[in-house]
């Protein structure tokens, strides 16, 4: 039975037209049908949220945290029902949609903590000659209403680092999800909502030109988004004066040095480029590799990736589903189809079969390459052979992105040297590029977009420092 998705405004669900439909990429059968937003419900949408934006300020942070903890009681009451559309709607194998769940309610449950430790600090005034006999401090203050924009690669985590924070700092939320989602946020957003969300503090909308309409819109004051760079960028310019946070594209360098576990390496870089079928920003792509073990990482490699299990993302032995639709595996094909002609050779994978692309490895890739400079977005990973790590440093610090970077070396003193040289938001010492704890700071520089989320981080965003002062 095919599924009806509906905008959530103002505490209730609204029964508009369906103008778009939502498709399986592993059948390649209809899903959902869904309301794609206009301009008015847009305007509806953020209207509410406006018009709440005080009521939600006013609420005590204690009262605010125990609203998170009841919205992540009732998304882990629904898990299995979730995951279920996640892995129809997405093509997410059924094992990582469970688990994406957990992590959607852990965030909010994270986010319920900062809630009740939002706090300003007081400023020494007496330090200087003018601030004599006075009492200065300051207070985190909310920003009003958040624009809060998902994509289809983590379509539930990644709302719960958007609304989470958002509700916990004392903002109200407009949530303007993926569209190829828009099912699978339907059915967390029914959950949400059976925890008692004041009316006005959570709306949804769904489509395809909803998002900039929502952009456009000077009433929200903070636009926070993930997705592509292109994206990301068109919003920066669009904001004014407005804060944004933007967690946008990456391609995934982990660099094996000579001294490395280099199996365990090998074997985190399969694992890690492969799962969600390489759609993610922190997906290993570019592994580059000591000369003198490249032999032994290239063979370890290739030998857990061919193990992988590509298929059903419904049966719980699939490691690697399909990509988010067929249209987006032909863009695959046509990168490892370039890297091809341009020397690459092939050493496992490499086909297509509708959104399913096998798990591929590429070696000889020129560096210089759309597949080694751009983002893949897909289950392919390229082995880079090496002799000079200053020099794969450079490499990786022209590129565009600056996101997350792996490195595995024994060596305490390389470890410290890259770390402090690789220009990223952030570096994994004897793990790869893929690693996120939902409490840590994440985000990127340059291409990699702006800003930090993880609950603590995001609430600073999305707060406003308010200068007091005491003539005393």
């Amino acid at each position: 039975m095919t599924a009806t998705v509906q905008p959530y405004i103002d505490g209730r669900f609204r029964a508009d037209a369906a103008g778009f439909a939502t498709v399986d990429p592993y059948s390649g059968q209809v899903y959902a049908e869904v309301v794609d937003s206009d301009a008015a419900l847009v305007d509806a949408a953020v209207a509410a949220a406006h018009a709440r934006r005080k009521q939600a300020a006013g609420t005590p942070g204690f009262e605010r945290a125990a609203l998170l903890r009841r919205m992540a009681a009732s998304i882990r009451g629904h898990a299995g029902d979730i995951a279920a559309v996640m892995t129809a709607e997405t093509g997410k194998p059924v094992s990582d949609s469970l688990t994406e769940v957990e992590r959607s309610a852990g965030t909010l449950e994270l986010s319920a903590e900062e809630a009740i430790r939002i706090a300003g600090e007081q400023i020494p005034l007496e330090s200087s000659a003018n601030g004599a006999h006075k009492i200065g401090l300051t207070l985190r203050v909310p920003v009003g209403v958040v624009a809060a924009i998902t994509p289809f690669n983590a379509p539930l985590n990644l709302c719960s680092h958007k609304i989470g924070p958002a509700l916990a700092a004392g903002n109200t939320v407009v949530l303007k999800p993926a569209p190829q989602a828009s099912a699978t946020v339907h059915r967390y957003v029914q959950a949400l909502a059976a925890a008692g969300i004041p009316p006005g503090w959570l709306n949804v909308i769904y489509g395809f030109s909803a998002g900039e309409t929502l952009v456009d819109d000077l009433r929200v004051s903070f636009i926070s988004f993930t997705g592509s760079t292109a994206v990301g960028e068109r919003i920066k310019r669009n904001a004014g004066m407005r804060r944004v946070a933007l967690e946008l594209g990456g391609n995934g360098n982990t660099i094996v040095c000579r001294d490395a576990d280099v199996a365990e390496a090998a074997r985190q870089c399969a694992r890690n480029a492969m799962r969600l079928a390489g759609q993610s920003c922190i997906s290993v792509q570019n592994v580059w590799v000591h000369e003198a073990c490249v032999q032994d990482f290239k063979s370890t490699l290739v030998g857990e990736v061919q193990a992988l299990r590509l298929g059903d993302p419904g049966d719980p032995a699939t490691i690697v589903g399909p990509v988010i639709s067929a249209d987006a595996a032909e863009r695959i094909e046509g990168l490892v189809a370039a890297a091809r002609q341009a020397g690459a050779a092939v050493l496992a994978g490499g086909a297509r079969q509708g959104a399913l692309f096998t798990p591929t490895v590429l070696m000889g890739t020129p560096v210089d390459c759309a597949a080694v400079t751009g983002e893949i977005f897909g289950p392919v990973v390229n082995i880079l052979p090496f002799s000079s790590l200053d020099s794969v440093v450079e490499q990786i610090n022209e590129g565009p992105f600056g996101l997350q970077a792996g490195v595995f070396t024994e060596s305490m003193r390389t470890a410290i040297s890259l770390v402090r040289n690789l220009e990223m938001g952030g570096v994994i010492v004897n793990g790869t590029s893929t690693w996120r704890s939902d409490q840590a700071p994440y985000g990127g520089i340059k291409s990699s977009g702006v800003g930090r989320e993880g609950p603590k981080y995001a609430i600073r965003d999305m707060t406003e420092e308010k200068f007091v002062l005491f003539n005393v």
